[in-house]
């Protein structure tokens, strides 16, 4: 095997690996945008734990099809770039939505979410679900809320107790 295919294939493997790890993947154009805008975006990934980088078409789709995304074909043209989200689904999608809301020069294409492709309509949508951290906040603020008010009515209770005490303490010694 020649040394290009070599490269080639490692590309493409690559590709498949983060493909298979995401929890979603994200397709963009990317044409427009300056470098200082893609070395921000960049940025703002890799604080996120997520992953935004250029591949070629052709070896993304290579990788692609052999995972079994035959109708990825459609978007891979032009200049493409893909996000990963490895640890949360939706912060790729938020991330490139509240690029677009103040930069141009990025336009959302396809993405794959559990297994299923999909249109820059879900991206967006999944842009505005709460994330990984937020769900787990309310979930424990739900949890913890009950308890909170258990307390303060056993503390109620063991207040008046106590101002009890004290009005017939006070009245004795009148």
């Amino acid at each position: 095997m020649s040394t290009t295919k070599e490269a080639k294939q490692k590309v493409v493997n690559e590709f498949k690996d983060k493909l298979s790890k995401a929890q979603s993947v994200i397709f963009t154009s990317y044409s427009g945008l300056t470098v200082e805008d893609d070395t921000a975006l960049r940025r703002k990934f890799k604080e996120a734990n997520s992953e935004y980088k250029v591949y070629k078409n052709t070896l993304m789709w290579r990788a692609a099809k052999e995972l079994g995304y035959d109708d990825l074909k459609q978007y891979l043209e032009g200049p493409t770039s893909v996000s990963f989200g490895y640890e949360d689904p939706v912060t790729p999608a938020k991330i490139l939505v509240e690029f677009l809301k103040n930069k141009e020069g990025l336009e959302l294409k396809a993405g794959i979410v559990d297994g299923k492709l999909i249109g820059p309509d879900e991206i967006k949508a999944l842009s505005e679900l709460p994330s990984k951290e937020e769900l787990i906040a309310k979930a424990l603020g739900s949890m913890k809320a009950p308890i909170n008010n258990l307390v303060y009515v056993l503390s109620g209770t063991l207040r008046s107790l106590v101002i009890a005490l004290n009005a017939v303490k006070e009245k004795k010694q009148a």
